[in-house]
């Protein structure tokens, strides 16, 4: 079965293309040209992976992605004309995956697709549960519990959370990182992997005391404490 990708962008050329491309390489793809119909369309049938726009009239990107959060964890890319960091920076807080500036190569772009689908698509076989303290990583639910109560982690903090904490006391750079969580091996901003850590952070950690899952090694990168 094809997965299922909405676009969402106000200019009709560029979805029209992306569209096209996604079509050739056998996904199913719907094309919205404003945020409100995109809600709609999930609120009607979730997708498995968004392109979202952020300059779009009416409902821009980053409202809809804050929407979306509040309920689902399938992959969002956001694709911005923009290329200063807050911009960037501001969407992966909301939960956004990655981000995508234009103008990209279509190779790009289906590249990091098919890289989100592949992390959360590929079947868990053992089901593994695991427990650090009064934290729970379940394997095979896809999700993440302190004390009892669920973590509402997106798909790609999940990842990066059972990455970690696989391969616990392993310290790995956050190009290891985004090569191994992310699947980017040729492109990829190192920020998408601190953002990400920095929101995993707040919701598994303690507030105001030193992280003690999440531990940042000085100069080199992060690994898991447990």
């Amino acid at each position: 079965m094809s997965s299922l990708v909405y676009v969402v962008d106000d200019e009709k050329t560029i979805t029209d293309i992306v569209k096209f491309n996604l079509e050739k390489e056998g996904f199913e793809v719907n094309t919205y040209p404003n945020g409100n119909e995109a809600l709609e369309a999930v609120y009607e049938k979730p997708c498995d992976l968004m392109l979202l726009d952020v300059m779009m009239p009416g409902l821009g990107g980053f409202e809809v992605l804050k929407t979306l959060r509040k309920t689902y964890t399938f992959p969002i890319l956001m694709l911005t004309a923009k290329e200063e960091e807050v911009d960037k920076v501001l969407g992966l807080e909301l939960g956004a995956d990655d981000y995508i500036v234009k103008p990209y190569s279509m190779r790009e772009l289906i590249a990091r697709v098919k890289a989100n689908l592949r992390r959360v698509q590929t079947p868990n076989i053992s089901g593994d549960m695991q427990k650090y303290g009064d934290l729970v990583v379940d394997s095979g639910k896809y999700e993440a519990t302190i004390d009892g109560e669920s973590v509402n982690l997106t798909s790609r903090e999940f990842e990066l959370l059972k990455y970690l904490a696989d391969n616990q006391g392993q310290v790995f750079t956050r190009e290891q990182l985004l090569q191994e969580v992310w699947g980017y091996e040729y492109f990829g901003d190192i920020r998408t992997v601190d953002v990400t850590i920095r929101r995993l952070r707040e919701k598994i950690e303690n507030p105001g005391e030193e992280p003690k899952y999440i531990i940042t090694k000085r100069g080199i990168g992060y690994y898991f404490g447990g």
